[in-house]
């Protein structure tokens, strides 16, 4: 199933604490089959890319409280597919740890780089710009990154903006741009000349470690500091001993930002980055007065554009409220604005404080 020398690294090592209360510690969100499918985020995921990658060519990229639980949900993988960060470093150490782990167990290895949340609706569509960008990586020392094409003025995620046309639908990268205010992403949108950044990249495993050598040094020097340890048993060891020490720094401010060699590959995927409730319930089917029940029963009464996520076998009676969300599960009940996502994380760390580690 697919090219043996492709590769895909899939990155599930969050805990996903804007979902809260349903993600937590022990059960993050990417575990969760929120749209009652049968399979999680991780497992679609998977699914996604297994249909163009080896299974034994995908690895993840995560902690030791999830290895179990990826075991479980995805038993056709081994133990030494999981790569175990002993703290959270961000994207680029993630990465780089990635790369180097399968450069040495195929030193021509082309690899594809996946969140493990992601919804993707137009999975032909998807899996075409996946082998369009792998076959590019192969044969060019190019940092391929997926650009989205917006439709809205989107202030939660970043932006590419293009530059000259490359060939097919590959642009040069002219900048990349944080999460913006609301009137600068009108601004980006209208331009024509900005795409969402879906924080999915290709490339060549010894392009990118070129490029993560030569813009973050300070990393690949301790990476790389004892190369003969990486696919043997003492690599984990090694890992565990030096990890803590890399820099905390994302893959695009480390190296996409800075390289010259980046080019973006435009697309329409019906891609969704499944980041918060304000996300969930934009994909979600709604009632005439655009409420929205998840998993559980809901009945609403003189209520307008909520969000409830209840158990299965709960029922919710909801009156006179507009614009909330209402999520329970186990221990906790929230109820709160539901446009006010950025205070979830404030609610987690209240609770941690005040209540201990059982609520969160």
């Amino acid at each position: 199933m697919g090219n043996k020398d492709n590769f895909c690294v899939i990155m599930c090592g969050g805990i996903g604490s804007r979902f809260w209360p349903i993600s937590r510690k022990t059960l993050p969100k990417q575990f969760l089959d929120f749209f009652g499918t049968g399979r999680s985020l991780l497992q679609q995921t998977f699914d996604r890319f297994n249909k163009v990658i080896p299974t034994e060519n995908i690895f993840f990229v995560t902690n030791e409280a999830y290895a179990d639980l990826i075991c479980e949900q995805l038993p056709e993988i081994s133990k030494n597919q999981i790569l175990l960060e002993p703290m959270r470093r961000n994207t680029a150490p993630c990465i780089a740890w990635a790369s180097y782990h399968i450069r040495a167990i195929n030193p021509n290895a082309n690899i594809v780089v996946a969140p493990s949340d992601h919804l993707i609706l137009k999975e032909q569509e998807f899996l075409e710009a996946i082998r369009s960008g792998l076959e590019m990586a192969a044969t060019t020392d190019k940092l391929i990154t997926l650009g989205i094409r917006p439709n809205r003025p989107e202030t939660g995620y970043g932006y590419i903006q293009i530059a000259e046309h490359v060939r097919d639908k590959y642009y040069r990268v002219k900048t990349f741009t944080e999460k913006p205010e609301l009137e600068l992403a009108k601004v980006f949108l209208e331009s024509g000349e900005f795409y969402w950044n879906s924080g999915l990249f290709m490339w060549n495993v010894n392009s990118i470690i070129a490029a993560l050598e030569q813009a973050l040094p300070e990393l690949t020097n301790k990476l790389a500091s004892n190369p003969e340890v990486y696919g043997t048993s003492e690599e984990q060891a090694f890992i565990d001993l030096i990890f803590p020490a890399c820099p905390n720094v994302s893959i695009d401010y480390g190296v996409m930002e800075k390289a010259d060699n980046v080019i973006v590959a435009l697309g329409d995927f019906g891609w969704s980055d499944l980041g918060t409730w304000g996300s969930l319930y934009d994909l979600s089917p709604k009632d005439k007065k655009a409420n929205v029940a998840l998993k559980g029963k809901a009945s609403f009464h003189k209520s307008s554009n909520n969000i409830v996520v209840m158990p299965k076998d709960k029922l919710a009676v909801i009156e006179d409220l507009e614009g909330y969300l209402v999520a329970e599960s186990d221990n906790v009940l929230l109820i709160c604005k539901k446009d006010n996502e950025s205070a979830i994380r404030k609610y987690v760390n209240d609770v941690q404080i005040k209540f201990g580690d059982e609520f969160v």
